[in-house]
């Protein structure tokens, strides 16, 4: 039977006081988010090489400032398995990032075990732990828990403690242990969770090339929806959907009776306050200088043709050398890559850059100038350097 979750201040602070001397803690978080902006946090793992606890985030009364003071110490490395939206979670709370931190599905892609592997997949594969999940897709807010969901909740930082140590250990050995620098900082880095309205545009597919009216009354809208969903805590689309902005950024409705013509708006909410703002956020974006305006968004940079053959040639070199280093090929080089170096022996491209470029680039470089060919050997694809 698992131990109750910690519900109350105190036992919270004398939990994290015994964790505060520890190397490394896994973390891990249960929260919901259908109906709102910001996760509601319901649930939080933590694990200390020798002991572990859930914690109630919703029992009242409490306040989780040693939790958060935890996770602040920078002498103690956070572990976490996909960890980005947790890590949202709390750099919402907290007003920064824990750090330093430790992804484990990042990790799994450098010692071999695949793209974006799931947690139940590494464990088996790690450890040979299956694990129980009847109990996934639980409703986490509501009380009291049982004892198979705390069971379930706890085994994702019990268990994910020797996944560290032996990835940790196989990266070590490996001299791998370097390879992660970037996507560890970027996953770190506060302007990964920050929702700023004005850069909310960024997030609307197929934004680009229509314009400068367009773009101007697309960026307003943007913004006007990021403001009213966080102010509202509720989902973007159930202020206004993206198809909705990009139809309204085309035509330019300046009347009740037109935006009602748009899909989604119905002529009650055309003639309502959220009507009305839009018409008002469509004025102010017809009306906004051009010189304040953030960049646009460039069209794709058009590559030279008949880069298709070397590009696929390319792809197999990748996977090869992928095989053969037992990395993760999209860890090295993604297809946008393959088809600039193609295209281009000085791509800036990280292929190109550091141990990337040791364990693919060169090669990539050398088969594209006639150093370097592949050949088939039965099953096996075989390297054959040309001089």
């Amino acid at each position: 039977m698992p131990a109750p979750p910690i519900t109350d201040t105190a036992r919270l602070a004398d939990f994290c006081a015994r964790l505060s001397d520890a190397a490394y803690i896994t973390v891990d978080t249960e929260f919901m988010r259908e109906n709102t902006f910001w996760p509601v946090l319901c649930l939080v793992q933590v694990a200390g090489p020798e002991d572990e606890a859930a914690i109630d985030a919703l029992a009242p009364g409490i306040d989780l400032a040693p939790l958060y003071e935890l996770l602040a110490d920078e002498s103690v490395l956070k572990v976490f398995h996909a960890g980005r939206q947790d890590l949202e979670i709390f750099h919402h709370r907290m007003g920064k990032v824990p750090a330093p931190v430790f992804d484990t599905q990042l990790a799994a892609m450098v010692c071999g075990y695949g793209d974006q592997i799931s947690y139940e997949n590494l464990l088996a594969r790690t450890i040979g732990v299956t694990v129980d999940k009847a109990s996934r897709f639980t409703d986490w807010s509501r009380r009291p828990l049982t004892d198979r969901q705390l069971d379930y909740a706890l085994a994702d930082v019990t268990h994910l403690r020797p996944v560290y140590e032996k990835l940790a250990a196989r990266m070590k050995s490996s001299g791998r242990d370097h390879w992660l620098d970037e996507e560890m900082a970027v996953l770190c880095a506060p302007g990964t969770y920050r929702a700023d309205p004005e850069e909310a545009w960024r997030r609307i597919k197929g934004r680009g090339g229509k314009g400068k009216r367009f773009f101007a009354i697309l960026v307003e809208l943007a913004a006007w929806r990021e403001r009213e969903a966080q102010q509202r805590d509720v989902p973007r689309n159930r202020i206004l959907r993206d198809e909705a902005i990009m139809e309204i950024a085309s035509h330019a409705p300046r009347k009740t009776e037109t935006l009602s013509h748009v899909r989604g708006i119905s002529p009650k909410m055309a003639a309502g306050p959220t009507g009305q703002a839009i018409l008002q956020v469509i004025e102010d974006g017809i009306a906004r200088p051009a010189h304040s305006l953030p960049t646009p968004p460039e069209r794709p940079e058009r590559l030279p043709p008949g880069l298709g053959p070397l590009t696929d040639l390319l792809k197999v070199l990748l996977k090869l050398n992928s095989e053969k280093q037992n990395v993760a090929a999209r860890l090295v080089a993604s297809g946008d890559d393959l088809e600039r170096i193609a295209a281009d022996d000085d791509a800036d491209v990280p292929a190109l850059k550091g141990w990337r470029r040791e364990i693919f680039g060169e090669q990539a470089l050398a088969l594209k100038h006639g150093g370097l060919a592949l050949a088939a050997d039965g099953k096996k694809i075989r390297l054959i350097p040309i001089d």
